[in-house]
């Protein structure tokens, strides 16, 4: 995961992550919720990132923190939890960023350790003989 429930929680403030969190009404921050839907976050940073990087990401970019802290966020949002335009600015400004990133105009830089994240180089050229022509009719 790039975030943990600290993080979270420092990010936002206990009264959030336990109004984000608390679906059965127990006054405690729900540790199972909260840890899913920051898996959940840290999936779907993954999906943008498998293109160009090597996962996982190990010590992973710090800023990735706050991305998957702002998914998991907006992913929490429903049933009684109020979206408000917030939330879904953030997140969509996450997607946004990650796309940058899976398009290779943006780079992670440095990790928490200080090393900036190493791109994947294995991409890979195939040739072969053309598929479509004006003489394939």
């Amino acid at each position: 995961m790039y975030a943990t429930a600290d993080i979270m929680t420092a990010r936002f403030g206990q009264r959030e992550v336990l109004s984000l969190s608390d679906r059965d009404r127990t006054g405690e921050i729900n540790a199972t919720v909260l840890s899913d839907a920051l898996d959940d976050a840290s999936s779907e940073i993954d999906t943008y990132l498998a293109g160009r990087y090597a996962l996982p990401l190990d010590p992973a970019p710090k800023m990735l923190a706050g991305i998957c802290c702002d998914i998991a966020r907006y992913r929490l949002c429903g049933g009684e939890t109020v979206m408000t335009e917030e939330i879904r600015q953030r997140y969509t400004d996450a997607v946004r960023f990650l796309r940058l990133v899976a398009s290779g105009e943006v780079t992670l830089g440095a990790n928490a350790a200080g090393a900036v994240a190493e791109p994947d180089n294995s991409i890979q050229f195939v040739t072969g003989t053309r598929v479509f022509g004006r003489d394939s009719r």
